[in-house]
């Protein structure tokens, strides 16, 4: 199934680099705060924040004006590119951001990255089609007393199964009907979260949660439906095999927000507080 949806794979950087040209000041402040308040931390100087599958390098971006030296990696050379820009614009030399290309999976460039005080892999381990292997990878680059922010896809079981498939529409389909496939099923949803709000006498339309979700991670919501209708490969963990997996490693779960039993990322935050070869 892996080989499968690794020859039908989504292209995440051309989706990054539409999104990068929405960027605002009112995005980056967003993904500021979201930094800020994910790793308890108002600024990261002495920080080393290693940013695995950066996407657009928006939070690479922000690590690096909270006074990080930041490391980003991404798979997709469109992503690089994206990242790189925003380096440029943003002023910063290469002993401040280093930014490379490569895959979470490819253990010589792990062994080359180095540890990070400051881990951050949101939304990515579940794309590489290998997400064990690539958990382990990303964990294996955290320092001691450091932490780890870990973001995963919620498993629903028969719907996830559902959505799989929709992701495998999406990627057989000629380049030039995905995105009325993307709004098609889109509004499908959107049409039922409306008929849902109404059914809790609430308002039905979207604004609010369209809102929401740029103020938790400054993203784009039409971005974020592509990424999700059309993201292959695609898997899926339960939070308690997450946290297993992990604490067999000398992790501490110190953060989780969950998305209970609906879709979308389940976000952990881990602390390692010894080396697990320790006594």
């Amino acid at each position: 199934m892996v080989a499968e949806q690794e020859l039908k794979r989504f292209g995440f950087g051309a989706n990054w680099a539409s999104f990068s040209n929405q960027m605002d000041e009112e995005r980056f402040d967003q993904a500021v705060s979201s930094l800020q308040n994910l790793f308890g931390l108002d600024a990261f100087e002495n920080k080393r924040f290693l940013d695995i599958g950066c996407g657009s390098g928006l939070f690479s971006l922000a690590a690096a004006s909270l006074g990080a030296r930041v490391v980003s990696i991404d798979y997709d050379p469109k992503s690089v590119s994206c990242a790189k820009s925003f380096k440029a614009k943003g002023g910063f030399l290469d002993d401040q951001w280093e930014i490379h290309q490569g895959s979470v999976l490819d253990q010589s460039l792990i062994d080359q990255l180095g540890k990070g005080d400051l881990v951050y892999c949101w939304g990515v381990a579940h794309h590489t089609g290998k997400m064990r292997e690539a958990i382990a990878n990303v964990a294996s680059l955290v320092s001691v007393n450091g932490l780890l922010c870990l973001a995963v896809y919620n498993d629903q079981g028969g719907a996830s199964k559902r959505w799989l498939r929709t992701k495998q529409i999406y990627n057989e389909l000629p380049r030039a009907l995905r995105p009325a496939f993307a709004v098609v099923v889109a509004a499908y949803h959107e049409l039922r979260f409306a008929l849902a709000r109404l059914s809790r006498l609430e308002n039905p339309m979207p604004f609010s949660d369209w809102k929401k979700k740029k103020i938790d991670r400054g993203m784009s919501v039409w971005h974020d439906w592509v990424d999700w209708i059309g993201g292959l490969p695609f898997e899926v963990a339960r939070p308690d095999e997450i946290v297993t997996q992990l604490r067999a490693e000398g992790f501490i779960l110190e953060k989780l927000k969950t998305v209970g039993s609906g879709w979308g990322c389940n976000e952990f935050l881990f602390s390692l507080e010894k080396c697990c070869d320790d006594d």
